[in-house]
């Protein structure tokens, strides 16, 4: 394993706070949307105490938001047919917002849609009869979040997550007006990467644009050269930002902690077999969050962080934060005090 550089430790940030004025009254909404993409854990259903606990760890390394990640599920792209997930019941999402909230991390909700063998970029039904049928089943179960995410007063609500091939159906433009009359909070939609957002039709119905960023960026030993990535990313986000008028949460960056993520960095430990490599993880965590500080850019969520407190450790090649050198680099930027040793 190599030794994270110095420089790495000592980044020092300063990303611009975040008001969200006329969603809520609560002073939470001054506060921008920094933080982890929360993810329940097997065994560490939220509410539990293990999961109160890792929330816990996230508040104290200076994270602000937390991403509630309830899935649903699509037995193939192509089948229209999509249920609610088995991993997070209506009693556990509810609890993940409140002990957020008693800890006072602002919440965003953030519906994930679930391919086997595949992604949620990848759904497009084959026909246009059973696309009625795909955008109702979404609607029942977006409808059932958005429900909860207002009765518990969740600060955001994403109305969907890398569903590139849905995004040109005029069927969004209803349903973000329904789930309008359910939930009163800010609502934002979650592109996949940039060259998504720039296609996304809909963004002036929303509050907020959102991003999941993971370009490629080369060869792990070439920070030059994703450096330059990552400020082409950003450089078109506040082109996006300033032509439709709203600011972008950066709703996910993150890397696997493991040799050779840089060129993939969208790749799943389940995906490739590699050699533990925590350093290049923070490292480029480090990176994006000093490129990413520009005023259009009103948050950013890592991703990931488990409700496991003791997931992660320097063993593990996913995309997990925790026990690894990148916890050090989001205190340092989160806080902006840490000790570099």
């Amino acid at each position: 394993m190599r030794l994270i550089a110095s420089s790495a430790f000592g980044v020092a940030l300063a990303i611009s706070g975040l008001t969200l004025s006329g969603a809520r009254s609560e002073p939470v909404f001054e506060r921008q949307f920094d933080g982890f993409n929360v993810i329940a854990a097997p065994g560490h259903p939220f509410g539990s105490n293990s999961a109160k606990l890792a929330l816990t760890n996230a508040k104290e390394l200076g994270a602000r938001t937390v991403a509630i990640v309830p899935f649903l599920w699509q037995s193939s792209p192509t089948n229209p047919n999509l249920v609610r997930g088995t991993d997070m019941s209506d009693d556990e999402l509810r609890a993940a917002i409140r002990d957020a909230h008693a800890l006072g991390l602002a919440v965003l909700v953030k519906p994930h849609l679930w391919v086997p063998d595949s992604w949620a970029g990848t759904v497009a039904v084959t026909s246009e009869q059973a696309w009625p049928t795909w955008f109702a089943n979404y609607r029942r179960e977006l409808d059932r979040i958005a429900r909860i995410a207002e009765e518990e007063r969740a600060e955001a609500l994403a109305i969907g997550t890398e569903l590139d091939g849905t995004t040109q159906r005029t069927e969004w433009n209803v349903l973000i007006d329904g789930v309008r009359n359910l939930y009163s909070g800010r609502l934002l939609y979650v592109a996949h990467n940039v060259e998504g957002a720039e296609k996304v039709p809909f963004w002036d119905r929303l509050d907020l644009i959102g991003v999941s960023l993971y370009p490629p960026l080369g060869a792990d030993d070439d920070r030059d050269g994703r450096r330059r990535v990552m400020r082409a990313v950003a450089d078109h986000l506040d082109a996006l930002a300033v032509r439709m008028g709203k600011s972008i949460i950066v709703a996910e960056i993150g890397l696997r902690s493991a040799e050779g993520a840089a060129a993939k960095p969208w790749e799943s430990a389940e995906e490739r077999e590699a050699v533990p490599d925590p350093s290049l993880q923070a490292q480029v965590i480090a990176d994006w969050l000093d490129i990413l500080d520009r005023p259009a850019i009103r948050g950013v969520l890592i991703w990931r962080w488990l409700t496991d407190p003791d997931a992660g450790g320097l063993t593990d090649t996913d995309f997990t934060v925790q026990g690894k050198p990148a916890e050090h680099i989001l205190m340092c930027a989160w806080t902006r005090s840490c000790n570099p040793g």
